[in-house]
């Protein structure tokens, strides 16, 4: 039996049809019948044991995959790579590759938050690219790593700036700007206006809901919101 038949093997063994049926619904991106149907605490578990055996380079040296489950595996092996310059390249290596939300959102290399100043120029790439989870991607990276301590009101302009028609990308451009109200309101109203209506009212109706906008920034949201 071959490694890819073994990592597959590993994962039917441990799969859940109800927990498949549930995942799929989620993830209207990807075809059903690619879920086999594995928990993410199992996947990452199996991650960390492929990284510690070196069984993981050769899985993620082929691309694409088949499943959506080997998709996630790959983006949990890679968030645990400790060197920067490898983990980037897995990464933008891998990003063409990922057809869902999911997978996107998941994959965070421990190693970026130790280094986020060497992102901005891959950042600055994977915003451009025409691909819809790399694009993705790179207002997550931001989100992730720059509206704390690293904060710019730059970056603001950054999100503000790209022009998509593309569900999964505008929200996550809305949620970049609802953490970023809850964090720098002031900076962040008036960057609400130039956003286009649809990503506007999704970003404001989430900051709305977040616990983490005070109530007197509610009033105001819900103001600039019409309501």
């Amino acid at each position: 039996m071959n490694k890819e038949n073994k990592i597959l093997k590993s994962l039917y063994a441990v799969a859940d049809v109800e927990y498949r049926n549930f995942q799929s619904a989620l993830i209207p991106t990807i075809n059903k019948k690619s879920v086999i149907g594995v928990r993410t605490p199992v996947l990452r578990k199996m991650a960390r044991d492929m990284v510690k055996s070196g069984e993981y380079k050769d899985f993620i040296k082929n691309l694409p995959h088949q499943y959506f489950e080997e998709n996630q595996l790959h983006a949990f092996i890679i968030s645990l790579i400790k060197d920067f310059d490898i983990g980037v390249y897995e990464v933008s290596r891998f990003l063409p590759y990922i057809d869902n939300w999911a997978t996107c959102d998941q994959m965070s290399p421990c190693v970026f938050k130790k280094s986020p100043d060497l992102l901005l120029g891959y950042i600055d790439k994977w915003i451009k690219s025409k691909h819809v989870y790399t694009v993705r991607f790179g207002v997550l990276c931001l989100m992730r790593y720059f509206l704390d301590d690293k904060f710019d009101i730059k970056y603001l302009n950054v999100v503000a700036k790209i022009k998509s028609n593309e569900y999964y990308v505008n929200m996550m451009r809305a949620w970049f700007f609802a953490t970023a109200a809850a964090k720098h309101f002031d900076d962040v109203l008036p960057y609400l206006q130039k956003l286009d209506d649809w990503t506007r009212g999704r970003a404001i109706q989430k900051a709305i809901e977040s616990y983490r906008v005070r109530p007197e920034n509610k009033v105001i949201l819900r103001q600039t919101k019409g309501e």
